[in-house]
């Protein structure tokens, strides 16, 4: 067959293809069986295979060209002689290759009945195997009995104890207890008595190292990423200490870490001097949650972060909190030493300019020689000049008191629009950046209202303070025209 591929590939590269009388010469004239034809068939489908792999290699030559047409004729005659010897030789490689296929093709279906007969005897077996582990799981259930109950209770125990193991302390110091558990969780053999052994004695060395105070060496994570070999003492399975200082527990590490930020300094005080106790008693502040207190502790922002969370806003209710607080206190100041030499002046006879008391009594004694009317005018006047000076820039303080506030519920306003568009953007599906969103917008809120209640109590002390000495000079110069007009009556 690949002869009669190759003949027939090197007809059509020399550009001779075989006339309708050759290809009928060609066809055989005996009658062909269904295997035969078949074989024939793919031969005929590898020789134009071939032809076309030969033209795509090497484009056919183009034939010589006739001058006259007695050379056009003697060129058709050689064609035709080339073309009935070739056809001839390809209808021997054809009878040829017909042949070798039959053989093959019977190779190939005693082959078949041979892989069809093991494979019948394998799915026998497979059955029969099918069967007797059946059988045998069901004698393994009914003989094992309540030791089946065990073996759920180990696998149990140990997966619960494993990863009990994996968030606890203890794992920085006793190490190489994981493997032996996950083994043990994840085995469908019944457990030995070494393994129950080891699984008990794991137990009970967890439950001893919870109650223990020890100092060991363990590798810790630095803030720079970097793992140092430290002097370590673990409180039960409750603080983690070094250099001191607290330190948490890295789990996906399994090494200890420095935190980014300490606990409040009530609580790191207590370190020190533990580490420093080689017997007896210390206090020492514990995170009992083994973990969750102590990092939702260090979550919490400080007052510098809260600050911060307020923005632009935040600053500007600060600074105008400070300066009207400073205005208030130096007014308060001011007031109260008025009021103390008011007093005095009112014990004294002799005017003195230095308090708004002296300097209406000074406005009574310039004006002695005039009428009743023209006095009381005169004072009236002065206490008006002396109100206005006792009262000056209060004012501001009130003003500071009502705008904080508001100045807070518009940053709450402006950080609860950034905070719907985020969610807008990346959806609702995590609360906790909604509930951190929301509490950065009310921080400004917060402090407007802290800014806002002592300016409020500030301006109510000033304002008191303030009517109590204007009431003194309306007395006082009362009971000036109230003497004058007695001595011009008289």
């Amino acid at each position: 067959m690949r002869r009669a591929a190759v003949v027939f590939a090197l007809v059509g590269l020399f550009g001779l293809s075989p006339g309708p009388a050759a290809l009928a010469q060609d066809a055989p004239t005996e009658e062909l069986s269904p295997e035969e034809a078949a074989a024939e068939a793919a031969a005929e489908a590898d020789a134009r295979a071939a032809i076309e792999e030969a033209e795509a290699i090497a484009p056919p030559p183009r034939p010589p060209e006739a001058k006259s047409l007695e050379e056009l004729l003697q060129l058709v005659r050689q064609g035709f002689q080339r073309e009935r010897a070739e056809n001839q030789r390809r209808e021997t490689e054809f009878r040829q290759a017909k042949e070798r296929q039959a053989q093959l093709l019977a190779e190939a279906e005693r082959t078949l009945a041979s892989e069809e007969a093991l494979s019948e005897r394998l799915e026998i077996a497979y059955n029969r195997n099918e069967s007797a582990i059946g059988e045998a799981e069901a004698n393994l259930a009914e003989r094992l009995g309540e030791l089946g109950e065990l073996f759920g209770v180990v696998r149990q125990v140990a997966n619960d104890l494993s990863g009990h193991t994996w968030e606890s302390l203890t794992s920085s110091q006793l190490t190489g207890r994981r493997e032996m558990l996950d083994r043990l969780g994840r085995s469908k053999e019944l457990p030995s008595t070494e393994d129950l052994e080891r699984l008990w004695y794991e137990l009970q060395r967890e439950m001893t190292a919870q109650g223990e105070v020890v100092r060991y060496p363990a590798s810790v994570l630095t803030l720079d990423g970097d793992v140092e070999e430290r002097d370590v003492i673990r409180a039960g399975v409750f603080s983690a200490l070094s250099n001191g200082r607290y330190l948490g527990w890295e789990s996906k590490e399994q090494k200890l870490r420095e935190l980014t930020r300490q606990p409040p300094s009530k609580y790191v005080s207590t370190v020190g001097p533990f580490e420093d106790t080689e017997s007896g008693f210390a206090p020492l502040a514990v995170d009992p949650s083994q973990g969750a207190l102590l990092n939702a502790l260090l979550a919490t922002p400080d007052t510098t972060e809260r600050v911060q969370q307020g923005g632009y806003v935040g600053y500007v209710i600060i600074i105008l909190g400070v300066f009207a607080v400073i205005l208030g206190l130096w007014r308060w100041v001011d007031i109260s030493v008025t009021a103390r030499r008011v007093a005095a002046q009112r014990k004294s006879d002799r005017p003195d300019s230095g308090n708004p008391l002296g300097r209406v009594l000074g406005v009574y004694e310039a004006n002695k020689e005039v009428d009743a009317e023209t006095l009381e005018l005169k004072l009236d006047e002065a206490v008006l000049r002396e109100s206005a000076r006792l009262e000056r820039f209060i004012w501001l303080v009130k003003v500071v008191s009502v705008v904080a506030p508001l100045l807070g519920l518009l940053g709450t306003v402006t950080g609860m629009i950034q905070t719907f568009q985020m969610i807008t953007l990346f959806g609702a599906g995590d609360p906790k950046m909604m509930a951190g969103g929301i509490s950065e917008a009310l921080v400004t809120t917060m402090l407007g209202l802290i800014t806002a209640i002592p300016l409020v109590l500030l301006h109510a002390t000033l304002a008191n303070s303030t009517r109590r000495i204007t009431d003194v000079l309306d007395e006082q110069s009362a009971g000036l025209i109230a003497m004058r007009s007695e001595d011009a009556s008289a």
